[in-house]
């Protein structure tokens, strides 16, 4: 095993990768990674549990989202390698099987994002072009993504730039709409105080917080970007202000669909539709193109769905490779190069969500996965205090990570008032990765003992 610091023969031979990003492209990716399932399909579940107004926990979410951000952008430019939250949890804590659970819960959030994707996608964006079963189409739809992922993708910055304008596109035309709809008169600007979160006192409180985890959902993808950390240029420089701009940038965007969406829309209509800024545009009275749009939501959660299921797949590789997991599920299709074992064990996982969840429970559920590795992360900021580095990088105030640990343990823990499955579905997907996990240690034991003690487990890990 390599001494810390010190490079192996193997990453030696290892070509460094191209870094061809700059600022602008990054803070592109940041939107785009951000923007998707979480607003063209999750409004609805969010004004269901919030009422009226359905701005506060998209702007609560912003500022929580905000605030580990900055834990992110501090990590990233000390530690500029692209393994996120397992290689900062395996920095500070130095606890290999606490490492496999966090990137493991990482590949989870994954599927139960893609999962939410593929139900979005067969719901009344669908309804508009067929009406054949949803959850058939819901199936074959993430069947669909396999195959794409099974020939590979060329998951280049510049088509994700692309796809970016086409999200952007239709949120834009949801506040086009929005502004014409508030010149003409139109909407209800009393809803925008409603809050109809269980009560008061307590319970308005512990409602306000299960609206903002649910809502929270919808800016869970700037963690992705400390993947492209290797392929930008000068990343201490150009990380800070790209992550802080997308983020902002997408809560701003958020903030203005939630106010524009309750306008135009009672919190009910938009809680009893899976396809709720289509909802906004057939009731603005606006003459815009109701397919067109229902295309544009289609495409933005098409995409979501296949970057998280791609992320999944490749996870699972690169845990075979390091025989943290079974080495099985590191094969690859010989002719097109593609994590094939992954591919189909992250296609079965998905399915089997797709067939026992719903939208609200699956957000839920990549929320509060989430929300516990922001709070591992958050906590390795403050650990990781006294490692020093030679390059110049942010530093967020102290105060920013203690608040980031404490929001994502209370938007984590029962005050946010989850239903029990959002938990129960969690700690299965958990549970399947520790099956895997004592199985490979099982299977690393028996050859060991075969070939005897010069045999070692693995580059660190359990």
């Amino acid at each position: 095993m390599t001494a810390p610091g010190q490079t192996s023969h193997s990453e030696a031979e290892t070509p460094a990768l191209k870094r061809v990003i700059g600022p602008g492209l990054l803070t592109l990716f940041v939107v785009g990674d951000v923007l998707g399932t979480g607003i063209y399909a999750a409004t609805g579940e969010v004004a269901g549990k919030i009422g009226g107004a359905l701005w506060l926990p998209y702007a609560v979410g912003f500022v929580v989202a905000l605030v580990t951000a900055a834990s992110y952008v501090e990590l990233v430019g000390k530690y500029p390698r692209a393994a996120g939250a397992a290689l900062y949890t395996q920095k500070a804590f130095q606890v290999p099987f606490l490492t496999f659970i966090v990137a493991f819960m990482v590949m989870s959030s994954g599927l139960s994002s893609a999962s939410a994707a593929a139900l979005a996608f067969n719901g009344d964006y669908m309804a508009e072009f067929t009406d054949l079963s949803p959850t058939l189409i819901a199936i074959l739809f993430v069947v669909a993504l396999a195959a794409i992922n099974l020939r590979g993708v060329a998951e280049s910055v510049k088509v994700n730039v692309a796809i970016t304008c086409v999200e952007l596109t239709g949120l834009l035309v949801i506040i086009a709409i929005g502004a014409v709809a508030v010149l003409a008169g139109e909407g209800e600007p009393g809803r925008l105080g409603d809050v109809q979160a269980g009560g008061t006192g307590l319970a308005l409180v512990t409602g306000v917080l299960g609206a903002t985890a649910l809502g929270f959902f919808a800016f869970v993808g700037f963690e992705d970007s400390v993947n492209m950390v290797e392929e930008t240029r000068n990343p201490a420089r150009i990380f800070p202000r790209a992550i802080f701009v997308g983020v902002a940038v997408a809560g701003a965007l958020y903030v203005l669909v939630a106010l524009i969406s309750s306008l135009m829309v009672s919190h009910q209509d938009l809680a009893g539709s899976s396809a709720p800024l289509l909802l906004v545009v057939q009731e603005s009275g606006v003459d815009f193109p109701a397919k067109l749009f229902a295309l544009i939501a289609l495409f933005a959660v098409s995409n979501s769905a296949l970057i998280n299921m791609m992320m999944a797949s490749r996870l699972c590789y690169g845990l075979a490779n390091e025989q943290v997991l079974p080495r099985a599920m590191g094969r690859v299709l010989p002719n097109r190069r593609t994590p094939v074992t992954g591919i189909a064990f992250v296609t079965l996982i998905t399915v089997g969500l797709v067939t026992t969840g719903e939208i609200k429970g699956l957000g839920d559920t990549t929320s509060f996965l989430l929300l516990c590795v922001f709070a591992v992360v958050n906590t390795a900021v403050l650990v990781l205090r006294k490692d020093r580095v030679e390059q110049r990088h942010f530093r967020a105030p102290s105060w920013v990570p203690v608040l980031g640990v404490i929001t994502s343990v209370i938007l984590a823990s029962p005050l946010a008032e989850r239903d029990a499955d959002v938990y129960v579905r969690a700690g299965v997907l958990v549970a399947i990765g520790l099956v895997l996990w004592v199985i490979n240690r099982v299977a690393m034991r028996s050859t060991t003992t075969a070939r005897g003690p010069c045999v070692t487990a693995s580059h660190g890990y359990p």
